[in-house]
């Protein structure tokens, strides 16, 4: 074998492969939206909690919707990304919302619950239907559109499972809250959904990423034909 036929046979994992994907840290940071991310989107359902133990309901939804709009707006001021802030305040809009018409502190969280249920539901079904969500979700947030994983059997498999995974967590952890909602453990349930909000979805996150990263890392050998 020649030193020309020796180097083309080495797996080609070149010196770009970071620039192509992101570090862990990186990736788990820009989801997650960094521990500031992470403190601003927990404090309006903080605050709703809180407010509501001492309180009545509608002072509660005042200030929790007050609240995720200063954050927003503090967002906005000091140009950074608002893109978890926005998300945040749609969501506490929206619980805040139902609460306020139907009088009931308890609706407040009925929005994150029906959202959980219909997303653990789509993440199985399209594993069942072999287009794991969490492949193409994958796609669009890190391979910048590209999906060549469609062609590679090891990571297909690989998205399912973890889309499987992510589908079962999100169900479970859902499960626990609409228990709470329907035995109008109204205490409970806000404190439910600030321990089963970030924790498991880093974790599964943090899997997720590792588990792919070491799966698209594993370069298959490349044939040598003999001369």
């Amino acid at each position: 074998m020649t030193t020309g036929q020796h180097r083309a046979a080495q797996p080609e994992t070149g010196p770009d492969d970071d620039e192509r994907l992101p570090s862990i840290a990186e990736q788990m940071a820009d989801q997650l939206g960094g521990w500031r991310g992470l403190v601003e989107s927990s404090i309006p359902v903080v605050v709703f909690v809180l407010a509501n133990i001492v309180g009545e309901l509608r002072p509660a939804v005042i200030a929790s919707v007050s609240v995720a709009l200063v954050i927003a707006g503090l967002r906005l001021a000091q140009r950074r990304p608002v893109r978890h802030a926005v998300n945040g305040l749609f969501g506490v809009a929206v619980g805040a919302a139902i609460a306020w018409r139907t009088g009931d502190e308890r609706d407040f969280y009925l929005p994150g619950i029906l959202y959980g249920i219909g997303y653990g539901i789509a993440l199985l079904i399209s594993a069942a239907i072999r287009q794991p969500l969490v492949g193409w979700i994958w796609s669009v947030l890190v391979a910048k559109g590209r999906s060549e994983w469609r062609d590679d059997p090891r990571l297909v498999k690989t998205f399912t499972g973890l889309t499987v995974l992510w589908g079962v967590v999100w169900l479970a952890k859902v499960g626990v809250q609409a228990g709470l909602y329907l035995a109008h453990q109204d205490t409970a349930l806000g404190v439910a959904r600030l321990a089963l909000g970030y924790p498991p979805y880093a974790l599964l996150l943090l899997i997720t990423v590792w588990t792919v990263r070491r799966v698209t890392r594993e370069s298959p050998p490349v044939p040598v034909s003999g001369s």
